[in-house]
């Protein structure tokens, strides 16, 4: 393990107020989104709108990172250029997804566990030689009567950990991401307390298990009411009750947090980060960056539908997320920055 190599890889991530791309969708959800969007789904659409998005004019601009899926990191142009290439020419340091989706927990109703840990040093060591420096890996906690148990959080919370030394072993930088789910009827309240109580249960086995604090990405969930919730918060209820579960859950020792979406809007994602910068900025042991799918990508796929006269227009509207998240990132962004392409 080169603590230094994985410390540079973390300060690379969060340098120049850009953030992370989640393109790291599988095939079973990418499938999906194109069906509700009427494209076709092949591998070859993939591919397509996989080229859309790495060869967006400017992306470097925003964007230090760019998690990629196994089909993808093999993947190239029309032309015959890989993928991770351009990602690196764009100065966009390659990423990898190596967790295999979640299954029932056993002995758990309701609950799951992300599998992958097998044979995973091996890819780890394949997807290195590739040019891969960082990993990702999800697990799933859901709010409901009676879950998350104790015994869900520990078990998924020990894969985490375990994941995360593996990355560290084979000098890549792991990217924990312990989601809880906005699914529900829950209020704010009870995503701190849960997101709270994942937090301190995911570090304790961090801690255990040996891992680098300073080589880690967090990737949490913010704090939000349940999507079906009757009680509202406001953008900076959010980014309040956000920034205070992490000052009271992360070490200071971790270089960076970059929030995923999750079922937010592209413009409530964005305007959150932001309020946590116009409030907190410069207050923090922590960089707060994004790594947002489909706040990101969603409006892009929704232009390009499968059709390559779309192609530009999709880039655009892109890049134009991607830019609205950096300056959020900056703490200038504001609601009339919104227009359509």
């Amino acid at each position: 393990m080169d603590i230094k190599e994985l410390t540079d890889t973390a300060a690379k991530l969060f340098a120049g107020n850009k953030g992370l791309l989640a393109m790291d969708e599988s095939t079973t959800t990418c499938n999906k989104r194109f069906k509700s969007a009427g494209i076709p789904q092949t591998i070859e659409y993939r591919r397509a709108y996989r080229e859309l998005i790495v060869t967006t004019p400017g992306l470097g601009d925003c964007l230090s990172g760019a998690i990629l899926y196994d089909e993808t990191i093999y993947q190239a142009t029309k032309d015959g250029k890989l993928f991770i290439d351009i990602l690196k020419e764009a100065g966009i340091l390659p990423g990898i997804k190596v967790d295999e989706g979640t299954i029932d927990l056993a002995g758990f109703p309701r609950e799951k566990i992300t599998k992958g840990l097998d044979g995973l040093p091996e890819r780890l060591a394949k997807y290195y030689k590739l040019g891969a420096r960082f990993a990702k890996w999800r697990a799933v906690i859901t709010i409901n009567e009676h879950i998350p148990t104790r015994g869900s959080l520990e078990a998924n919370m020990h894969a985490l950990a375990r994941y995360a030394a593996m990355c560290q072993e084979a000098n890549i930088v792991p990217i924990v991401e312990p989601e809880v789910l906005m699914d529900g009827a829950h209020d704010l309240k009870k995503c701190f307390d849960v997101t709270q109580k994942t937090l301190h249960v995911l570090f304790d086995q961090l801690f255990a298990q040996n891992v680098n604090l300073h080589g880690l990405v967090l990737k949490p969930n913010m704090i939000l009411p349940g999507l079906s919730s009757t009680k509202k918060a406001s953008i900076d209820q959010v980014a309040e009750a956000t920034v205070t579960c992490l000052l009271q859950s992360v070490p200071a020792a971790v270089p960076g947090i970059a929030f995923l979406s999750g079922g937010q809007t592209p413009q409530e994602a964005t305007a959150h980060l932001n309020a946590m910068h116009v409030k907190y900025k410069g207050k923090l042991p922590w960089a707060l960056t994004f790594s947002f799918a489909r706040a990101i990508q969603q409006p892009a796929l929704d232009i390009w539908k499968g059709n390559d006269e779309n192609v530009k227009a999709a880039q655009k509207m892109l890049y134009y997320r991607a830019s609205l998240d950096d300056a959020a990132r900056r703490g200038e962004y504001n609601k009339s920055m919104e227009k359509s392409l």
